[in-house]
Formats: C-alpha cells, sequence, structure tokens
C-alpha cells in the first residue's frame, strides 16, 4: 500500500501513473480504482444525457404550447361565427322568415 500512497503526480498531470505490478500487489485497491472510474463516468454520462433530453423536451413544449395558442384562437373564432349565425336564425324566426 505505500507504492500507491507514495507515488505522486506527473508533471502537467492530474493523476499519479499507477504500474501494473501495483495492481498484482493490491487486487482490492485496483478493483476499487476501476469501479470508482466506472462510476464517475456512468455519473458524468448520466448527467449530461439528462440536461440533451431536458433541452430537448424544452423546445417540444414550446412548439406544442405555440400549436395549442393557435387552435384557442381557431376555437374562438368559430365559436363566435357560431353564435352570431344562431342569433341571425333566431332573429329571423321570430319575424317569421324562417319557420
Amino acid at each position: 500500500m505505500e507504492e500507491l500512497q507514495n507515488n505522486e503526480p506527473e508533471q502537467g498531470g492530474l493523476l499519479p501513473k499507477i504500474k501494473f505490478s501495483e495492481f498484482v500487489q493490491h487486487p482490492v485497491t485496483a478493483m476499487l480504482i476501476i469501479a470508482l472510474s466506472a462510476l464517475g463516468y456512468l455519473f458524468v454520462d448520466n448527467r449530461v444525457m439528462y440536461t440533451t433530453q431536458i433541452s430537448q423536451q424544452n423546445a417540444r413544449i414550446v412548439l406544442l404550447e405555440l400549436k395549442v395558442d393557435d387552435l384557442t384562437n381557431k376555437l374562438r373564432r368559430s365559436d363566435s361565427l357560431l353564435s352570431s349565425a344562431s342569433s341571425k336564425i333566431m332573429v329571423l324566426q321570430q319575424l317569421g322568415k324562417i319557420k
């Protein structure tokens, strides 16, 4: 274990170099390093994937909101036209023009 703790980072590098002979001498430590590396990768990959999905869904939500607004305006227009037509028909019925 002393060999793993005594490794100094190389100049310009963030992590110390670990040799295969050290892995052979300390297999549990080696498995922990591999597991932590894999876990870190999966965490970063998962975070990037969620960020991508969120931005795609936000774009889709904006598009769907625009469609809902357009359809709401069309519904209001058709509702007002229907109301106008029904009031005209009622007036014509009261005047006796339509039976």
